[in-house]
């Protein structure tokens, strides 16, 4: 184990995470991967890993007997695929509610399985209409499925998912969540907010290393898709989930270095606390919008419509804005920061993630402010309508 006045000693350089993930680690977490080796097959690693599901579960209010988590090894689009292929009956439908890039994908995965789904779009800068998400609902019996994603990480935006989820409830649909760039910052509670499924990563709110994902849902709903049509064999759900039953295991290979990390993550995802987290990341994102707004920036999204964890700004009208030169000035002084995820707009995004603070936040718009003022960019920046 290391010391702090060790991990001192190697002076790690630390670079602020503006960008969607993967976020910005403590030094501790990075030093949780430095264990001795260990076969993943061992009783010892088995009993880390019940650990850490038990956690997961918590982490959204679940109850341990109601709801369980389920490990893979891979990114987060591997939860999208794990959820659409397995949790679907034969003959029935999936209603993607979609108004951003990352329901988009889940749009994409139904297609490429073949799965019998309704792309139900709403313009990415806008909340979904819930009267046409009920009306689509009344209209095909046959959906078994919602899904949708809570915070669209492309543009910033929350979307209204207790709504959602009592909607599909009402209707005799499973609503399964997207809360990738949510989970463990916002404030989840599983059962009050209508979710069977949600699922993150262990870069972003956690606060770990890429290479381990997870599904938190509904044991019953899990229990009764082994049933169903198999779709995929690395990426089915009961598979996995019937094998950390029986066995304490994942199926494959686990990412071992980053469970150690993650586990470390979550005890600083303890010691800190939930309601003192998510506190951390307001302040972050109040930090964002200020510096922006001295700027002179606008939003992409209305401000009370965003999720508190994404601000997309929109590029400025000035012939001298170049944001590759903008984004390389920032990086080599130890900021990172990323383009927007929207087609018919221009935008860059700031995030509110990461084990960062409002102080690296005013830090990081000294080098930004800088960056503009090295490319002759306005300040305070200009847009054409104003001209």
């Amino acid at each position: 184990m290391f010391t702090n006045e060790t991990i001192k000693e190697l002076n790690i350089k630390r670079n602020v995470l503006l960008n969607p993930g993967p976020s910005t680690t403590t030094d501790t977490v990075k030093m949780a991967q430095i264990v001795p080796d260990i076969c993943p097959r061992e009783k010892e690693f088995a009993g880390l890993m019940k650990g850490l599901r038990e956690d997961l579960v918590k982490i959204v209010h679940g109850d341990p007997e109601k709801y369980t988590s389920v490990l893979f090894c891979g990114s987060g689009t591997l939860n999208l695929d794990v959820c659409l292929n397995s949790l679907l009956p034969a003959g029935k439908k999936v209603l993607v509610v979609n108004n951003g890039a990352y329901s988009t994908r889940a749009v994409e995965i139904c297609q490429y399985y073949g799965l019998d789904h309704i792309d139900l779009r709403f313009p990415v800068d806008q909340r979904p209409d819930l009267a046409l998400v009920e009306q689509t609902l009344r209209e095909n019996h046959d959906i078994a499925m919602v899904y949708t994603t809570h915070n669209e990480t492309g543009t910033g935006i929350l979307n209204p998912i207790r709504e959602i989820g009592a909607l599909a409830h009402r209707f005799g649909a499973i609503f399964v969540v997207d809360t990738t760039s949510t989970y463990a910052m916002r404030p989840i509670h599983i059962e009050e907010d209508n979710i069977d499924f949600c699922m993150a990563s262990a870069q972003k709110g956690l606060m770990a290393f890429t290479g381990l994902s997870f599904v938190v849902g509904n044991r019953a709903i899990i229990e009764a898709s082994k049933d169903y049509p198999k779709r995929s064999y690395y990426c089915n759900l009961y598979l996995q989930y019937d094998y950390f039953e029986r066995t304490g295991e994942m199926h494959f290979t686990p990412p071992v270095q980053t469970i150690y990390a993650t586990i470390q993550a979550l005890k600083e995802y303890w010691a800190e606390g939930e309601q003192a987290k998510w506190a951390r990341h307001t302040r972050v994102f109040e930090a964002i919008h200020q510096g922006l707004d001295e700027l002179g920036f606008r939003d992409v999204i209305k401000r009370e419509e965003q999720a508190g964890l994404v601000v997309s700004a929109v590029y400025p009208d000035d012939p001298n804005w170049d944001f590759e030169k903008i984004h390389d000035y920032c990086y080599e002084r130890g900021f990172t920061i990323y383009p927007g995820k929207i087609s018919t707009r221009n935008s860059f995004r700031l995030c509110a993630l990461g084990a960062i603070d409002e102080q690296d936040v005013r830090d990081f718009f000294v080098v930004f402010r800088q960056a503009l003022e090295r490319c002759h960019v306005s300040v305070p920046v200009i847009y054409s309508d104003e001209k």
